[in-house]
């Protein structure tokens, strides 16, 4: 039986929401920090958005040489590739729309990246609403993984590479508000589509977002009202029939009456994983080829002597997500960040707050589901041969942050709650530092 102190107790009272109007202004804000986080506004790593101006003209290809900055440019038969999937690719289509058009000349990185940034931090704020928590913790939670984690430097670095990433992230934030809040499993599966679509390992996760839709408390109708219904089913196993049923029975009952919102969930997914393995035919001659090995001189490279994925290449990477750190120089700033690697807890401290105890969680399946996605998007990320190339902490890891944030929400107010607000605090310091260091100093250079 629930607590009158447990924010899942349906007998306590509800907190008045903040007015819808604090959802713009907050996504508003971030767009603005992010666009001007960096002074260069156009980045010349335009990789996706020249193939999806060929798109657009009926190519797959260029049949131009690329500039010689654009070095990871595929030759093959006559045409000019690159190994980034369809689906990045696809998301770029509204930019090169409006090049064609004659509206924009260059790649408009920075306005793509504050558009981003603005929609993602509103997900995440949504899904603070999960629970009865004060405002300013679902602010800061909101924020965390956008301010106070090696996103706000990377991403504002506005790279074709940097800018996949923060598809993969904003595609995961929106999955989850549209399964586990307003549950409408068409429009969860297409923002899970754009996050696999631009890194392609987010599809691990397509388990996890299964079981959230399948399982008893996911079946309930969009809006707010989902959380009693969820808590009504898990508070009264003796009076709700599906928990008076065996265990087979059980499973055959949630997928005889789930199953046609995990069809939906699939839809676009499977469209478009389709229409990549048709991309990389038409491209490669191989569907599962997406032409990694094939950038010219890349597994000349010591780091994938073993091929673009390696076990050998666990201990690299981990060594990079979790251990590394600054580094001393002997003049001003005395300590700066390593450009290719660095430890994610000392990028971002408030992620120590992962492992705590104390507290359990107000919902167990949604944090094992967020540690199993976790663990399987990392286990694969480690056995990429380069670490992540040039880069703020560990880039890679942009894809965990969805899962973090839902772990540290579902967690609950720890015990002193100072202490989260005092990481956070320290967390975007060492942010807006690293990015400051990275984007406006010659400080740290390749």
């Amino acid at each position: 039986m629930a607590s009158r102190t447990d924010p899942r107790s349906p007998t306590t009272p509800a907190r008045k929401l903040p007015r819808i109007s604090l959802l713009p202004l907050l996504a508003v804000g971030t767009a603005l920090v992010y666009y001007f986080a960096n002074w260069e506004r156009h980045s010349p790593f335009d990789y996706t958005m020249r193939f999806a101006q060929s798109m657009l003209q009926g190519r797959l290809g260029l049949d131009q040489p690329p500039p010689p900055w654009l070095n990871e440019m595929i030759p093959h038969h006559g045409y000019y590739y690159s190994s980034f999937p369809l689906g990045a690719v696809l998301c770029m289509i509204p930019a090169a729309v409006l090049r064609v058009a004659g509206m924009i000349t260059t790649f408009p990185s920075a306005a793509i990246v504050a558009v981003q940034a603005g929609v993602a931090v509103v997900f995440l704020f949504r899904l603070t609403s999960l629970y009865d928590d004060k405002i300013g913790r679902r602010l800061l939670l909101a924020s965390f993984p956008l301010f106070g984690t090696w996103v706000l430097c990377n991403l504002a670095y506005g790279g074709a590479w940097q800018i996949a990433l923060g598809f993969a992230l904003l595609g995961q934030a929106g999955a989850l508000y549209f399964v586990l809040v307003d549950r409408r499993p068409l429009i969860a599966g297409l923002f899970f589509a754009i996050a696999y679509g631009n890194r392609t390992e987010v599809i691990l996760t397509a388990p996890v977002f299964l079981y959230f839709l399948l399982r008893p408390t996911g079946a309930t109708p969009s809006g707010c009202g989902q959380i009693a219904h969820a808590i009504k089913l898990r508070e009264a196993p003796r009076s709700s029939a599906i928990f008076r049923l065996g265990a087979a029975e059980r499973v055959a009952y949630v997928i005889k009456t789930q199953a046609p919102a995990a069809l939906r969930f699939l839809i676009i997914p499977f469209l478009l994983g389709t229409c990549t393995l048709a991309y990389n035919y038409a491209r490669f001659g191989a569907m599962t080829d997406f032409g990694n090995a094939r950038i010219p001189g890349v597994l000349m490279e010591p780091w994938y002597r073993h091929g673009i994925f390696s076990l050998g290449a666990i201990p690299a990477n981990a060594s990079a997500m979790l251990f590394q750190g600054w580094k001393r120089v002997p003049q001003y700033p005395y300590v700066t960040p390593g450009g290719f690697g660095g430890s994610i807890f000392l990028s971002c401290p408030l992620l120590l707050l992962l492992f705590r105890t104390r507290g359990g969680a107000r919902d167990q399946a949604i944090k094992w589901g967020s540690w199993t996605a976790i663990v399987l998007l990392t286990l694969l990320l480690w056995t990429h041969g380069n670490t992540g190339g040039w880069q703020y902490s560990y880039r890679y890891a942009t894809v965990l942050l969805p899962w973090m944030f839902m772990i540290l929400l579902e967690s609950g107010p720890p015990g002193w709650p100072w202490i989260e607000n005092v990481l956070f605090g320290i967390s975007v310091a060492i942010s807006a530092w690293a990015t400051y260091l990275f984007l406006w100093t010659p400080y740290v250079q390749p």
